[in-house]
């Protein structure tokens, strides 16, 4: 799931940076695209190899020996798990330079004696650019089931930290946040629920012909949400544009409208055949009555 995209301007993505991001809570992986990705090459003087008596596997295992990676297993914190990892020896040129390759007659032959050593970039197959200049793209990724808003906030929060740290020149733009989309997405269920409501109850109370009927079956729109509300966070399901874009005030009165129609029509000819108004022992009794005969059809 992709949960919040940034772009770094002139320079590669840092890794202390990536290391931030996977400690923030719900957050399973940081991906980089684009840039270059930083390499030690070694140069070796083939004179050098030959003079010292060497061949490059040689050279190849005392590199490989001098920088190897040890896994430490993992700890369990929560609901995160974090790998302990040895990620190499070698930090910088130096290092690299003092490996020892050989000993002759007790004399240390080190690498710098036999190959030239720089900074380098590896070998890429495609880049990032964002319409002017190229860029490295990151995509955070979310943790299954967690909340994505909370996430996306707790992740731009943590650049707003790193961004002071920076090496000069670098910088971090912000181009896609699910937390805008989640806000929008609800922002358009509220207009849409409130206008629908709106509309529903001009209807009913246009073609009931009674507000008070009329407002009692719109009043089934808020408790109908409030009870799926309660549910929905009593199941643990979310609220998204698929479960709430669906919602049909149609549906949602229906019944209520086909119940209310009944007790009116039945209320009406009561205090037509009486010609006077019903007591209210005589108003309960007619509501009882005429609801009866057709809730069968409206539950149906």
């Amino acid at each position: 799931m992709i949960l919040h995209t940034a772009i770094w301007n002139s320079g590669q993505f840092r890794l202390d940076s990536k290391k931030t991001l996977l400690g923030t809570e719900g957050v399973a992986e940081v991906n980089s695209f684009g840039g270059y990705e930083q390499q030690y090459h070694v140069l070796i003087n083939p004179d050098a190899l030959k003079s010292y008596d060497l061949t490059l596997r040689e050279i190849y295992d005392a590199v490989l020996k001098n920088n190897s990676n040890v896994g430490g297993g993992y700890i369990v914190k929560n609901s995160d798990q974090y790998s302990v990892r040895g990620i190499g020896l070698l930090e910088k040129i130096e290092d690299l330079q003092r490996i020892v390759v050989k000993s002759n007659h007790g004399i240390p032959v080190y690498l710098e004696q036999i190959a030239d050593i720089e900074y380098g970039k590896g070998l890429r197959v495609g880049g990032v650019t964002d319409g002017t200049v190229e860029v490295v793209s990151g995509i955070v990724m979310m943790l299954k089931g967690a909340n994505s808003r909370e996430v996306a906030q707790r992740v731009h929060n943590k650049i707003e930290e790193i961004k002071p740290s920076l090496p000069p020149g670098v910088t971090i733009d912000e181009f896609y946040n699910r937390d805008d989309l989640i806000g929008n997405t609800i922002n358009t269920v509220k207009t849409n629920l409130l206008e629908g409501g709106l509309i529903v109850i001009a209807v009913l109370v246009l073609l009931l012909g009674n507000f008070r009927a009329g407002f009692i079956v719109a009043s089934v729109i808020p408790l109908s949400m409030l009870f799926a509300v309660i549910m929905m966070n009593l199941f643990k399901v979310s609220g998204n544009l698929m479960s709430l874009g669906a919602i049909d005030f149609g549906l949602i009165v229906d019944g209520a409208v086909i119940i209310v129609e009944s007790v009116i029509v039945a209320i009406s000819a009561k205090i037509r055949l009486n010609k006077n108004s019903l007591s209210k022992e005589e108003f309960d009794e007619t509501v009882y009555t005429s609801t009866s005969e057709i809730i069968k059809s409206a539950i149906f």
